[in-house]
Protein backbone atom coordinates (compact mmCIF):
# COMPACT_ATOMS: atom_id res chain seq x y z
CA UNK A 1 0.00 0.00 0.00
CA UNK A 2 2.94 2.04 0.61
CA UNK A 3 3.96 2.34 -2.86
CA UNK A 4 0.23 3.03 -4.34
CA UNK A 5 0.44 6.09 -6.85
CA UNK A 6 -3.21 6.59 -7.30
CA UNK A 7 -5.26 8.12 -4.97
CA UNK A 8 -8.02 5.68 -3.90
CA UNK A 9 -11.82 6.69 -2.63
CA UNK A 10 -13.02 3.08 -1.97
CA UNK A 11 -10.76 -0.03 -0.89
CA UNK A 12 -11.81 -3.71 -0.91
CA UNK A 13 -9.02 -5.82 1.03
CA UNK A 14 -9.54 -9.42 1.72
CA UNK A 15 -6.93 -11.73 3.43
CA UNK A 16 -6.70 -14.84 4.87
CA UNK A 17 -7.25 -15.42 9.38
CA UNK A 18 -3.45 -16.46 9.58
CA UNK A 19 -2.19 -13.53 7.34
CA UNK A 20 -4.42 -11.03 9.60
CA UNK A 21 -4.05 -12.42 12.83
CA UNK A 22 -0.73 -14.07 12.44
CA UNK A 23 2.25 -13.51 15.07
CA UNK A 24 4.60 -10.77 14.86
CA UNK A 25 7.32 -10.60 17.29
CA UNK A 26 7.68 -8.07 20.21
CA UNK A 27 11.00 -6.88 20.67
CA UNK A 28 10.54 -5.90 24.22
CA UNK A 29 9.29 -9.25 25.26
CA UNK A 30 11.79 -10.93 22.39
CA UNK A 31 9.38 -13.36 21.53
CA UNK A 32 6.37 -13.84 19.06
CA UNK A 33 2.86 -12.43 20.14
CA UNK A 34 -0.49 -12.91 18.05
CA UNK A 35 -1.55 -9.67 16.63
CA UNK A 36 -4.99 -8.28 17.58
CA UNK A 37 -7.04 -8.16 14.46
CA UNK A 38 -8.01 -4.49 15.37
CA UNK A 39 -4.88 -3.67 15.09
CA UNK A 40 -3.91 -4.76 11.99
CA UNK A 41 -7.08 -2.91 10.16
CA UNK A 42 -6.04 0.55 12.11
CA UNK A 43 -2.69 0.14 10.97
CA UNK A 44 -3.99 -0.31 7.07
CA UNK A 45 -6.73 2.10 7.41
CA UNK A 46 -3.93 4.82 8.86
CA UNK A 47 -1.96 4.28 4.83
CA UNK A 48 -5.15 5.44 3.03
CA UNK A 49 -6.85 8.53 2.38
CA UNK A 50 -8.97 9.88 5.62
CA UNK A 51 -11.69 9.94 3.28
CA UNK A 52 -11.43 6.86 1.63
CA UNK A 53 -14.25 4.20 2.67
CA UNK A 54 -12.37 0.81 3.63
CA UNK A 55 -14.24 -2.71 3.47
CA UNK A 56 -12.23 -5.83 4.75
CA UNK A 57 -12.63 -9.29 5.05
CA UNK A 58 -10.76 -11.76 6.87
CA UNK A 59 -11.86 -15.82 4.95
CA UNK A 60 -10.90 -19.15 4.91
CA UNK A 61 -8.99 -18.97 1.98
CA UNK A 62 -8.22 -16.18 -1.03
CA UNK A 63 -8.03 -16.26 -4.86
CA UNK A 64 -5.40 -13.70 -6.09
CA UNK A 65 -3.98 -12.13 -9.34
CA UNK A 66 -0.36 -11.34 -8.47
CA UNK A 67 0.94 -7.79 -9.06
CA UNK A 68 2.44 -6.60 -11.79
CA UNK A 69 0.25 -7.62 -14.83
CA UNK A 70 -3.42 -8.72 -15.40
CA UNK A 71 -2.63 -11.72 -17.58
CA UNK A 72 -0.39 -12.92 -14.70
CA UNK A 73 -1.73 -16.64 -13.37
CA UNK A 74 -4.63 -16.31 -10.79
CA UNK A 75 -3.92 -18.33 -7.42
CA UNK A 76 -6.27 -20.72 -5.29
CA UNK A 77 -4.29 -20.25 -2.15
CA UNK A 78 -6.50 -22.69 0.01
CA UNK A 79 -4.15 -22.74 2.74
CA UNK A 80 -1.00 -20.26 3.61
CA UNK A 81 -0.62 -16.81 4.12
CA UNK A 82 -2.68 -14.46 1.45
CA UNK A 83 -4.41 -11.56 0.90
CA UNK A 84 -4.90 -8.42 -1.40
CA UNK A 85 -6.18 -5.16 -1.39
CA UNK A 86 -8.32 -3.81 -4.62
CA UNK A 87 -8.03 -0.08 -4.80
CA UNK A 88 -10.53 1.97 -6.69
CA UNK A 89 -10.02 5.61 -7.70
CA UNK A 90 -12.34 8.47 -9.10
CA UNK A 91 -13.48 6.60 -11.78
CA UNK A 92 -15.92 8.96 -14.45
CA UNK A 93 -19.86 7.96 -14.57
CA UNK A 94 -19.24 5.21 -11.83
CA UNK A 95 -19.97 5.46 -7.95
CA UNK A 96 -19.01 2.73 -5.71
CA UNK A 97 -20.52 2.85 -1.98
CA UNK A 98 -20.29 0.65 1.07
CA UNK A 99 -23.29 -1.03 3.14
CA UNK A 100 -23.72 -2.08 6.54
CA UNK A 101 -26.98 -3.90 8.26
CA UNK A 102 -26.51 -5.55 11.34
CA UNK A 103 -29.34 -8.17 12.84
CA UNK A 104 -31.29 -6.56 15.62
CA UNK A 105 -32.25 -8.65 18.20
CA UNK A 106 -35.19 -6.38 19.52
CA UNK A 107 -37.18 -6.92 15.65
CA UNK A 108 -37.56 -9.56 13.69
CA UNK A 109 -38.36 -7.68 10.49
CA UNK A 110 -35.98 -5.78 8.85
CA UNK A 111 -36.60 -2.01 7.92
CA UNK A 112 -36.29 -2.22 4.18
CA UNK A 113 -36.13 1.83 4.25
CA UNK A 114 -32.70 1.33 5.04
CA UNK A 115 -32.20 -0.07 1.48
CA UNK A 116 -32.82 3.25 0.12
CA UNK A 117 -30.49 5.19 2.60
CA UNK A 118 -27.97 2.73 1.30
CA UNK A 119 -28.26 3.39 -2.57
CA UNK A 120 -29.55 -0.26 -2.91
CA UNK A 121 -33.52 0.74 -3.79
CA UNK A 122 -35.01 3.41 -6.23
CA UNK A 123 -31.28 3.91 -7.85
CA UNK A 124 -32.19 3.21 -11.61
CA UNK A 125 -28.21 2.83 -12.10
CA UNK A 126 -27.55 0.67 -9.72
CA UNK A 127 -25.63 -2.38 -11.41
CA UNK A 128 -23.84 -4.56 -9.10
CA UNK A 129 -24.22 -5.68 -5.18
CA UNK A 130 -21.34 -7.66 -4.07
CA UNK A 131 -22.61 -8.62 -0.64
CA UNK A 132 -20.49 -10.74 2.42
CA UNK A 133 -22.77 -12.00 5.30
CA UNK A 134 -20.33 -12.52 8.75
CA UNK A 135 -20.94 -14.77 11.71
CA UNK A 136 -23.80 -16.74 9.96
CA UNK A 137 -23.36 -19.89 12.54
CA UNK A 138 -25.26 -17.42 14.78
CA UNK A 139 -29.25 -18.45 15.83
CA UNK A 140 -31.16 -16.18 13.05
CA UNK A 141 -28.59 -15.38 11.08
CA UNK A 142 -29.82 -17.39 8.18
CA UNK A 143 -33.20 -16.07 8.45
CA UNK A 144 -31.44 -12.49 8.65
CA UNK A 145 -29.55 -13.27 5.33
CA UNK A 146 -32.93 -14.01 3.37
CA UNK A 147 -34.29 -10.59 4.71
CA UNK A 148 -31.28 -8.36 3.17
CA UNK A 149 -31.10 -11.00 -0.10
CA UNK A 150 -34.53 -11.73 -1.52
CA UNK A 151 -35.47 -7.71 -1.55
CA UNK A 152 -32.62 -7.17 -3.78
CA UNK A 153 -33.33 -10.23 -6.13
CA UNK A 154 -34.16 -8.24 -9.03
CA UNK A 155 -33.22 -8.98 -12.52
CA UNK A 156 -31.87 -5.73 -13.19
CA UNK A 157 -28.60 -6.28 -10.93
CA UNK A 158 -26.19 -8.79 -10.27
CA UNK A 159 -26.10 -9.83 -6.97
CA UNK A 160 -22.47 -11.80 -6.58
CA UNK A 161 -21.05 -12.75 -2.93
CA UNK A 162 -20.37 -15.45 0.22
CA UNK A 163 -20.19 -15.82 3.75
CA UNK A 164 -16.72 -14.50 5.62
CA UNK A 165 -15.24 -15.45 8.73
CA UNK A 166 -14.95 -11.63 9.77
CA UNK A 167 -14.94 -7.95 8.76
CA UNK A 168 -12.41 -6.15 9.84
CA UNK A 169 -12.97 -2.65 8.46
CA UNK A 170 -15.52 -0.66 7.53
CA UNK A 171 -14.94 3.37 7.53
CA UNK A 172 -17.65 4.58 6.80
CA UNK A 173 -19.10 3.67 10.06
CA UNK A 174 -17.87 2.60 13.25
CA UNK A 175 -17.42 -0.89 12.74
CA UNK A 176 -15.01 -1.36 15.61
CA UNK A 177 -18.02 -1.15 18.41
CA UNK A 178 -19.87 -4.26 16.31
CA UNK A 179 -20.54 -6.55 19.49
CA UNK A 180 -18.61 -9.34 19.05
CA UNK A 181 -22.35 -11.68 18.98
CA UNK A 182 -23.45 -9.78 15.96
CA UNK A 183 -24.42 -11.23 12.22
CA UNK A 184 -25.00 -9.28 9.40
CA UNK A 185 -24.60 -8.01 5.73
CA UNK A 186 -21.55 -5.91 5.00
CA UNK A 187 -21.09 -4.92 0.80
CA UNK A 188 -20.05 -2.84 -2.47
CA UNK A 189 -22.53 -1.25 -4.37
CA UNK A 190 -21.63 -0.18 -8.00
CA UNK A 191 -23.73 2.30 -10.00
CA UNK A 192 -23.53 4.01 -13.40
CA UNK A 193 -25.09 3.41 -16.78
CA UNK A 194 -21.66 2.26 -18.14
CA UNK A 195 -21.31 -0.56 -15.89
CA UNK A 196 -21.64 -3.51 -17.70
CA UNK A 197 -21.63 -7.56 -15.68
CA UNK A 198 -22.98 -11.00 -15.81
CA UNK A 199 -22.51 -14.53 -13.49
CA UNK A 200 -22.74 -18.10 -13.57
CA UNK A 201 -22.89 -20.11 -10.51
CA UNK A 202 -20.78 -23.30 -10.48
CA UNK A 203 -23.14 -25.84 -8.82
CA UNK A 204 -22.02 -29.18 -7.29
CA UNK A 205 -22.38 -31.34 -10.65
CA UNK A 206 -19.53 -28.83 -11.71
CA UNK A 207 -16.97 -31.45 -10.67
CA UNK A 208 -14.01 -31.55 -13.45
CA UNK A 209 -11.96 -29.70 -15.84
CA UNK A 210 -14.82 -29.94 -19.30
CA UNK A 211 -17.59 -29.02 -16.91
CA UNK A 212 -15.60 -25.65 -15.21
CA UNK A 213 -14.91 -24.68 -18.85
CA UNK A 214 -18.27 -24.77 -19.97
CA UNK A 215 -19.30 -22.62 -17.21
CA UNK A 216 -16.70 -20.17 -18.35
CA UNK A 217 -18.29 -20.17 -21.95
CA UNK A 218 -21.12 -19.27 -20.53
CA UNK A 219 -20.09 -15.89 -19.17
CA UNK A 220 -18.06 -15.52 -22.00
CA UNK A 221 -20.99 -15.92 -23.88
CA UNK A 222 -22.48 -12.80 -22.02
CA UNK A 223 -19.63 -10.44 -24.08
CA UNK A 224 -18.95 -8.50 -21.79
CA UNK A 225 -15.68 -6.27 -22.77
CA UNK A 226 -13.11 -7.25 -21.23
CA UNK A 227 -10.95 -4.14 -21.19
CA UNK A 228 -11.07 -1.92 -17.81
CA UNK A 229 -12.94 -5.55 -16.64
CA UNK A 230 -12.39 -7.35 -12.84
CA UNK A 231 -13.37 -11.31 -12.52
CA UNK A 232 -14.40 -12.14 -9.03
CA UNK A 233 -14.67 -15.65 -7.79
CA UNK A 234 -17.03 -16.79 -4.35
CA UNK A 235 -16.37 -20.37 -3.62
CA UNK A 236 -17.24 -22.75 -0.85
CA UNK A 237 -14.31 -23.83 1.19
CA UNK A 238 -15.81 -27.23 0.36
CA UNK A 239 -14.29 -27.46 -3.53
CA UNK A 240 -11.01 -26.29 -4.52
CA UNK A 241 -8.66 -29.44 -4.82
CA UNK A 242 -10.75 -31.55 -2.33
CA UNK A 243 -13.59 -31.06 -4.66
CA UNK A 244 -11.64 -31.23 -7.77
CA UNK A 245 -9.61 -34.93 -6.78
CA UNK A 246 -6.54 -33.31 -5.45
CA UNK A 247 -6.18 -30.88 -9.02
CA UNK A 248 -5.50 -27.48 -7.70
CA UNK A 249 -6.52 -24.57 -9.54
CA UNK A 250 -8.88 -26.01 -11.60
CA UNK A 251 -11.47 -22.97 -11.58
CA UNK A 252 -8.85 -20.47 -11.43
CA UNK A 253 -7.30 -21.99 -14.75
CA UNK A 254 -10.37 -22.53 -16.28
CA UNK A 255 -11.31 -18.60 -15.92
CA UNK A 256 -7.67 -17.41 -17.26
CA UNK A 257 -8.48 -20.00 -20.36
CA UNK A 258 -11.02 -17.81 -21.47
CA UNK A 259 -10.13 -14.49 -19.86
CA UNK A 260 -6.44 -14.39 -19.99
CA UNK A 261 -6.65 -10.61 -19.53
CA UNK A 262 -9.08 -10.14 -16.70
CA UNK A 263 -7.86 -9.99 -13.46
CA UNK A 264 -9.30 -12.80 -10.61
CA UNK A 265 -10.10 -12.23 -7.09
CA UNK A 266 -12.08 -13.63 -4.17
CA UNK A 267 -12.34 -15.96 -1.56
CA UNK A 268 -12.85 -19.50 -0.06
CA UNK A 269 -16.13 -19.25 2.22
CA UNK A 270 -19.04 -20.57 4.37
CA UNK A 271 -21.69 -20.12 1.54
CA UNK A 272 -21.93 -18.70 -1.18
CA UNK A 273 -24.44 -16.14 -2.90
CA UNK A 274 -25.29 -15.86 -6.84
CA UNK A 275 -26.94 -17.44 -9.76
CA UNK A 276 -26.75 -17.67 -13.51
CA UNK A 277 -27.09 -13.68 -14.64
CA UNK A 278 -26.34 -13.45 -18.35
CA UNK A 279 -26.93 -10.03 -20.05
CA UNK A 280 -28.39 -9.92 -23.93
CA UNK A 281 -26.27 -8.22 -26.89
CA UNK A 282 -28.19 -4.81 -25.95
CA UNK A 283 -26.63 -5.51 -21.86
CA UNK A 284 -29.87 -5.94 -20.57
CA UNK A 285 -29.87 -8.66 -18.10
CA UNK A 286 -31.62 -11.92 -19.54
CA UNK A 287 -34.87 -13.22 -17.84
CA UNK A 288 -34.65 -16.88 -17.25
CA UNK A 289 -37.60 -16.61 -15.23
CA UNK A 290 -40.88 -15.27 -13.89
CA UNK A 291 -40.00 -16.51 -10.44
CA UNK A 292 -37.11 -15.49 -8.53
CA UNK A 293 -33.64 -16.94 -8.04
CA UNK A 294 -32.33 -18.57 -4.96
CA UNK A 295 -29.31 -16.46 -4.52
CA UNK A 296 -28.08 -18.62 -1.03
CA UNK A 297 -25.95 -21.32 -1.72
CA UNK A 298 -23.79 -24.06 -0.45
CA UNK A 299 -20.64 -25.97 -1.71
CA UNK A 300 -21.13 -24.07 -5.08
CA UNK A 301 -18.59 -21.31 -6.61
CA UNK A 302 -20.13 -17.63 -8.15
CA UNK A 303 -17.75 -16.47 -11.11
CA UNK A 304 -18.94 -12.75 -11.54
CA UNK A 305 -17.33 -10.10 -14.05
CA UNK A 306 -17.76 -6.48 -13.50
CA UNK A 307 -16.80 -3.93 -16.49
CA UNK A 308 -16.34 -0.38 -15.58
CA UNK A 309 -16.72 1.35 -18.94
CA UNK A 310 -14.17 2.71 -21.24
CA UNK A 311 -10.76 4.67 -20.14
CA UNK A 312 -10.17 7.55 -21.62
Amino acid sequence: LQKVHVLPQTVLYIADAETFSGHEECHEQKKARKRNSKETALALEKLLPKRCQVLGLVTPGIVVTPMGSSSNQPQEIEEGEAGFALLFPKIDGVKIHTFHFSKDVKNRVFDENKFAEAGLKNNPDLRVVLLFGYNSWKSGATRFFHQIVNPLNEKSIILAGGQVESFTSLTSENAHAQPGDACGVVGLAFSGPQIQSATVLLDQDVADERTAEAAMQRLKAANIPEHNCLGFMFACVGRGYRHYKTKRNMEADAFRKFFPNVPLFGFFGHGEIGCDRIVTGNFVLRECNDIKDDLLHGYTTVMTLIHFGSTK
